[in-house]
């Protein structure tokens, strides 16, 4: 529980030090897009199978049956840790996409893809602000994914442990997002520009 906290701690430090600059803004997706898109579906369905290789929680039998419980907890997490941070982000005006950095360098994209995880900018002036909507989002959904865990893991430190993996795997995907080779539009042929 310590390191959770511990890591908590070092993201809202590092988050009041950063500095993002403006970039453009990336189309905005509706709630139902980032609650019900293929993103989430993917997601769901690597957590639930790395639950059920792991047989956890070893209540939920390693069947079919287990494995559609694990997904439906998995994608129920989804669900009300989106539904929070579509919520918190459009009253907070935080604009929760993923910007890539413009630094070059290992290390200071690296760092600029895990701050990501706590910082957001504002939809009002571009500027970087601790992001709330993804903290709560985190918190509320490992703690209200407990209420249809077994009974054994209706305690506060399970709540904090599902939060903190969700942070873990949020940090990941920044990670990925930032390093993943750039797609690279076709140029327009010379041909077609005479």
């Amino acid at each position: 529980m310590f390191k959770t906290t511990a890591i908590i701690c070092f993201f809202c430090c590092a988050a009041a030090q950063a500095e993002v600059e403006p970039l453009p803004t990336p189309p905005r997706k509706s709630l139902v897009q980032q609650l019900f898109g293929k993103p989430a579906w993917i997601r769901s369905g690597v957590s639930s199978s790395w639950t059920f290789i792991r047989k956890t929680p070893h209540e939920w039998p390693r069947t079919t049956g287990g494995f559609a419980t694990r997904y439906a907890s998995s994608f129920g997490r989804h669900l009300v840790k989106g539904t929070v941070q579509y919520g918190i982000a459009a009253v907070r005006k935080e604009d929760l996409a993923y910007y890539r950095s413009e630094d070059t360098g290992f290390g200071r994209r690296l760092r600029h893809a895990l701050l990501s995880t706590v910082v957001a900018r504002k939809r009002t002036t571009g500027r970087p602000t601790m992001a709330v909507s993804r903290v709560t989002g985190v918190f509320t959904g490992g703690f209200v994914s407990r209420l249809w865990h077994p009974a054994r893991l209706h305690t506060i430190s399970s709540g904090l442990s599902t939060s903190g993996v969700s942070f873990g795997i949020d940090a990941g995907t920044n990670v990925v997002r930032e390093f993943w080779p750039r797609r690279r539009r076709p140029a327009a042929s010379a041909e077609g520009n005479e």
